[in-house]
């Protein structure tokens, strides 16, 4: 049985970080299976301060209509809060995001109180370690509106986290090709280094691999590489004003961005919607959004 743990208002990361240091102490316990318990915060407001300083780091135009990934920066203190309790089987430092889904129902407007709940699933071996998913909901008035499943990998060997767990695949810059072999041009991002630092503050996730030097270093990376969720979230902002009222959007993250680049962005439109690409030498991202059955 799912235990649910409600809270009246959004935990700070802050000390979800100190507790990830901890947990990485020798001699730190944790459990074998991962916990049965939902976070849960009701009743959620959109500061819009906060949600027009996301749009401006991710390249969203200013809107009340909340971008699909922005509900996963309204629940990061959740997973935070869930990731970092003493009974988690993996410790939050050194974990990889692998994979992200959200399903849009219907467009989310800032005016809405959202209702956001977190759980961990699914704990399963990797060839690499082990993997669980992060499922993520936001309700309106009761019904669900946005879900998010995030798929996290703890590696075991370092080739693996410097590899960021994605397939090693050459592509050509600049071109993507579909399931029908059509080539498509692309648009070159130019992603400054304060790219991490700036999405770190409007997400909450101050992970050191995407502020510090010395912290992408202690994980195997020669400079900070950008959030995941940063790419995605830009990825999608390419795509504004072309996507349908509800969609759900899948992201495979690759190879890391390590800040500053200039790598090339790709999308092509298909019959269920869209798929997209972000590459330099090798893929960072791959991705699809498919338009939900009318």
């Amino acid at each position: 049985m799912v235990a649910v743990v409600e809270l009246s208002s959004g935990p700070g990361t802050g000390a979800a970080y100190a507790r990830a240091a901890l947990g990485m102490l020798p001699g730190a316990r944790r459990g074998s299976a991962l916990p049965e318990i939902e976070m849960v915060h009701r009743g959620v407001v959109v500061d819009r301060g906060h949600l027009a300083a996301y749009d401006r780091v991710c390249g969203f135009r200013l809107s009340d209509t909340l971008p699909a990934t922005y509900p996963h920066v309204l629940a990061f203190p959740l997973a935070m809060r869930l990731m970092t309790m003493p009974e988690f089987p993996l410790p939050l430092i050194g974990l990889v995001h692998v994979a992200n889904r959200i399903t849009v129902s219907r467009p989310l407007s800032a005016d809405s109180r959202l209702d956001l709940s977190v759980r961990a699933a699914d704990l399963r071996d990797h060839p690499r370690g082990r993997r669980f998913d992060l499922v993520t909901t936001a309700a309106v008035d009761g019904a669900e509106v946005w879900r998010e499943v995030s798929t996290y990998l703890r590696v075991t060997k370092p080739a693996a986290a410097r590899e960021h767990a994605g397939a090693a695949t050459a592509t050509t810059p600049g071109a993507a090709t579909t399931p029908g072999g059509a080539r498509t041009g692309g648009a070159l991002w130019r992603v400054p280094a304060r790219v991490g630092g700036d999405y770190a503050a409007v997400s909450g996730d101050r992970n050191p691999i995407h502020t510090s030097r010395l912290g992408a270093r202690l994980f195997g990376f020669p400079r900070p590489i950008a959030h995941g969720m940063w790419t995605a979230a830009h990825a999608l902002a390419g795509l504004e004003g072309r996507l349908p009222p509800a969609y759900t959007v899948d992201v495979a993250f690759k190879q890391p961005v390590l800040l500053p680049a200039k790598p090339a962005f790709t999308a092509t439109r298909t019959a269920t919607g869209w798929e997209f690409a972000l590459s330099s030498k090798r893929p960072h991202l791959t991705g699809s959004v498919i338009a939900a059955a009318s």
